[in-house]
């Protein structure tokens, strides 16, 4: 069963790549996503099949690591690749967790940073005390969660980027206190989906990273 800790954890995995699995994954982007840019912030692109080999065998790797922290993690879905540019930032949202009563369900995300920005572009978490972030929804055994697990508000970065959406109101009115992580290249980050997290803006140089979904069963 899923507990409330696990979707709310973070981990780190600090040999997640090593030297050679990351300069094969910058030189394989380079050559599959050649002239790709994000039409928004943080758009996601599958990464192609010979990166997809390599992350795999990295995640299988890191796996043991992962579920000290989120043990129900089970799988893992296809990698995603996104890059980001001066000026551009992630803003502060929840994945959340979405058909929380219809495996797989999405226990945390799992990315890695291919290149670093020069300057900028550091992911971060943030943490409140305020129910705003919460629904008034209890999961329970027949759901697939501890009894009394509660279900936090989903805000996904694409809605969070648009200024206009009532939905964000909520967490611009929360108070909150921001963690930065200080995760390098080749270095994993394991994060609860019901965490609320970010990019910084990116201030020098292009941020290339690499993402996917850890849940509780095999993803069809």
């Amino acid at each position: 069963m899923i507990h409330i800790s696990e979707t709310l954890a973070i981990q780190t995995v600090e040999d997640f790549l090593g030297g050679d699995e990351t300069a094969r994954l910058v030189k394989i982007m380079d050559t599959e996503a050649t002239g790709w840019r994000p039409r928004r912030q943080a758009e996601i692109l599958p990464a192609p099949a010979l990166a997809q080999e390599i992350l795999s065998v990295a995640t299988v790797r890191a796996l043991p690591a992962i579920r000290r922290v989120m043990p129900s993690v089970a799988a893992f879905a296809p990698w995603g690749y996104t890059e980001m540019a001066v000026g551009q930032c992630v803003p502060s949202h929840v994945d959340g967790i979405i058909s929380p009563r219809t495996a797989p369900r999405r226990i945390g995300r799992l990315r890695v940073v291919i290149a670093e920005a020069d300057e900028g572009g550091r992911l971060y978490t943030e943490t409140t005390a305020d129910p705003a972030p919460w629904t008034t929804t209890v999961l329970g055994v027949s759901d697939g969660y501890v009894p009394g697990t509660p279900l936090a508000r989903s805000l996904p970065h694409e809605m969070a980027e648009d200024p206009h959406a009532a939905e964000d109101q909520w967490l611009a009115a929360t108070v909150r206190t921001r963690w930065l992580a200080d995760a390098g290249r080749g270095v994993a980050v394991a994060y609860g989906a019901q965490l609320i997290h970010g990019v910084t803006p990116v201030v020098r140089g292009r941020l290339r990273v690499l993402v996917t979904d850890l849940t509780d069963a095999p993803v069809s």
